[in-house]
């Protein structure tokens, strides 16, 4: 029996992102999946919204840090996806780095590729595989999300947003539970308040 498709959408910057990615993660552990990573971008999809000078300083970085995966990307393929955003995010999240070159060079040697590709922060020709990436994901959806996204065969959407990210059988069965949602045509959304933030152990 085939594997089961799914598509995931992330920003490296986006903590809500990167917990439902290591759910995901556990989930291919204990279910016959194979997921295609994929590049979302907050810095585009906020180009045009009135925001505040701090976030629009955020929206930067969310820029560099895609760029660097794209420039891994045109390298070594979409195989790099995965443990180049592992690197990257894992410093942003869990070790409070600064997202900039250190970070980047850090990230990069450990997924064997050269430091030197961390000046692909500031290079702007990386954009539009990114921005193309990101249309991808979100036509799908539709232009009221954000990162993360989840496509199980041709049906996509926005999340799910956990805290913490489950293990084991539990990250099975939320995953029984997304496949069985997404199965409805007339499915659109779940939602409520969040009351934790993100929990990285």
């Amino acid at each position: 029996m085939a594997k089961q498709k799914a598509g995931f959408w992330f920003d490296p910057l986006c903590p809500w992102a990167w917990m439902t990615s290591r759910w995901i993660l556990e989930v291919e552990k204990v279910r016959d999946i194979e997921v295609e990573w994929n590049l979302f971008s907050l810095a585009y999809l906020n180009r045009d919204k009135d925001v505040s000078a701090e976030y629009r300083e955020k929206l930067a970085r969310s820029w560099h840090c895609t760029r660097v995966i794209a420039a891994a990307q045109s390298e070594k393929g979409s195989a790099i996806t995965l443990p180049l955003y592992t690197a990257i995010s894992s410093r942003i999240h869990l070790q409070k780095m600064e997202v900039g070159e250190a970070l980047f060079k850090e990230a990069l040697v450990e997924v064997g590729l050269a430091p030197e590709l961390a000046g692909a922060m500031s290079n702007e020709s990386f954009d539009a595989a990114i921005i193309e990436s990101h249309e991808r994901g979100i036509k799908m959806v539709g232009n009221d999300v954000g990162t993360p996204i989840i496509a199980i065969g041709d049906v996509a959407f926005f999340g799910p947003v956990i805290s913490p990210a489950p293990k084991g059988e539990e990250a099975g069965k939320l995953w029984d539970g997304v496949v069985g949602v997404a199965s409805y045509p007339g499915f659109f959304e779940i939602k409520r308040s969040r009351n934790v933030g993100p929990i990285f152990d």
